[in-house]
């Protein structure tokens, strides 16, 4: 999971950094491992500064004054392919042919093969482990087919027809050609998100053009007409006009359901769902779940959520269930999100750090904690154990989504079965395992259900985390026991202790 944005502005004589610099810092939830901005200047010169870190540390007053131009993409990060090495923080450039840019969402599934024919057959030499890199060569391979002095929209449109075809997996992706413009294109599957819109110029001549992966960062920076990108849908933006086209129909569309669960902040609207809404109807959907198991059994004198992201499904569930709610945690917003730190015991560390349980609204209580998913088990063993510690006398824990019992390939990091609590288990081995008094998940049809009614258009949803069926068709058991090994917690500490790969130096 990433987040990506890229900015044109109609007025030459602006600079687009400030506002990639916010747009980044209104994506931070979707990475906290890396980010990083590339403008466009005079002459089509390219700026670029980019690292490890959150946005705050990358980005010195300095050096956002040496990002100079009307145009740019940017980029935050948190590794699901490659390592953690500085050199894999994007946005990433080629210079041949003409000087691309992009940024990158997603994962691709078919990154080994592109890898061989990119060494064996077009001649490019790709210098990390990352698959946007290898996105990046095959637009960039496409593109110098032309042998053009010049290209126009027809031809990057032909360049990712050609990329449509040859890319596998889920992929949004912002671009910038030097001197041209900016792209935007997603996936045929519309997997991961990418959202378009436009406001008018401060000096009133023609509009400013922005892409980015929620619309949340849109609506903050005063963009209208703010609208999804489709999927297999090319944006081109340039000085001169804005130019669009879909180039492919597929028929199996299936956005990422974990958007809505998890990833996405709940201000954001999705494919035209509207995120906090369809928490809210996971919490009534969860609500019906947990009174049709207890019935007149029922105990719970309280709901308490785990903060953030379930906050909206507590409230609601409570409500249905006409049971009080209550903030039991206060929670250290200098911690970055534990589910995308890399390394289980960094993960166990951080939660203490991260929530402190207050024990007037725990002590001598039967509690329903709700979360909005159980992945590792990590926090939510650790909060379960925070409540019993304060005086909890039984504590139940809801998920708004499914047992995650099947590993992510389409940019999720969560791809190695051994680490999911609840893979092979059932409901039961999972309430053990974490030390709950019981467990509830969401049924998958319910879940479904809270996200479609939004957008009846969608007749499908990406939901392979919890059934293993994966849309793009590609995934094989080899792919996985490849993937499972590339990307336990074992192999990332063995990348970060394996050293730095030299990348392009920034702006001091």
């Amino acid at each position: 999971m990433c987040g990506i944005s890229a900015l044109l502005l109609a007025d030459s004589s602006q600079a687009a950094v400030s506002e990639l610099l916010e747009s980044m810092g209104l994506l931070q939830h979707r990475g906290q491992d890396a980010a990083g901005i590339v403008t466009c200047g005079h002459k089509g010169r390219l700026f670029q500064c980019k690292g490890n870190g959150m946005v705050r540390d990358v980005f010195t007053p300095q050096r956002l004054m040496a990002l100079t131009g009307n145009m740019g993409v940017a980029h935050v990060r948190y590794p699901t392919a490659g390592t953690p090495a500085d050199s894999e923080a994007q946005p990433f450039y080629v210079n041949s042919p003409y000087g691309i840019v992009m940024g990158h969402n997603g994962n691709l599934t078919n990154d080994t093969e592109l890898r061989h024919f990119l060494d064996y057959d077009a001649h490019r030499h790709i210098n990390t482990d990352s698959d946007s890199e290898l996105l990046l060569n095959i637009f960039a391979n496409n593109l110098q087919k032309t042998g053009k002095f010049r290209i126009n929209e027809q031809d990057i449109f032909s360049a990712i027809q050609g990329l449509f075809s040859e890319c596998k997996g889920a992929y949004a992706a912002t671009a910038m050609l030097a001197g041209f413009g900016i792209i935007g294109f997603r996936d045929p599957h519309g997997i991961r998100p990418l959202v378009f819109g436009r406001r008018k110029s401060m000096k009133g001549n023609g509009y400013d053009y922005m892409f980015a992966s929620e619309s949340v960062v849109l609506d903050a920076l005063d963009f209208t007409d703010i609208e999804d990108v489709q999927p297999g849908e090319v944006i081109i933006v340039s000085k001169y006009a804005v130019t669009r086209r879909r180039l492919v129909v597929e028929e199996n569309i299936a956005p990422c359901i974990f958007e809505y669960v998890y990833f996405a902040r709940p201000d954001s609207t999705i494919d035209g769902i509207p995120v906090y809404n369809a928490r809210l109807d996971m919490g009534v959907k969860l609500a019906n779940k947990v009174r049709q198991v207890m019935g007149d059994k029922m105990d719970i004198d309280v709901v308490i959520p785990v903060p953030d992201t379930s906050r909206a499904a507590a409230l609601q569930l409570s409500h249905e269930l006409g049971l009080p709610y209550r903030e039991g945690f206060n929670k250290n917003r200098y911690i970055g999100r534990t589910f995308i730190m890399p390394g289980q015991e960094m993960r166990r560390k951080n939660v203490r750090r991260k929530l402190n349980a207050m024990p007037t609204e725990f002590k001598d209580l039967n509690v329903l904690l709700v979360d909005d998913s159980i992945v590792r088990g990590t926090t939510s063993q650790e909060i379960i154990q925070m409540a019993r510690d304060v005086g909890a006398k039984k504590v139940y824990f809801a998920s708004a989504a499914p047992a995650i019992r099947f590993p992510n390939v389409y940019g999720i990091d969560m791809p190695s079965m051994k680490e999911l609590v609840a893979a092979g288990s059932s409901d039961g081995d999972v309430a053990a395992t974490i030390g709950a008094d019981y467990v509830f998940f969401q049924d998958l049809e319910d879940l479904v259900d809270s996200c479609r009614k939004f957008n009846p258009r969608i007749k499908a949803f990406d939901t392979s985390v919890f059934d293993g069926k994966y849309v793009t068709g590609d995934v094989s058991k080899e792919y996985l026991d490849k993937l499972e090994a590339r990307r336990s917690d074992n192999a990332k500490q063995k990348h970060v202790a394996d050293g730095e790969v030299i990348g392009l130096h920034n702006y001091q």
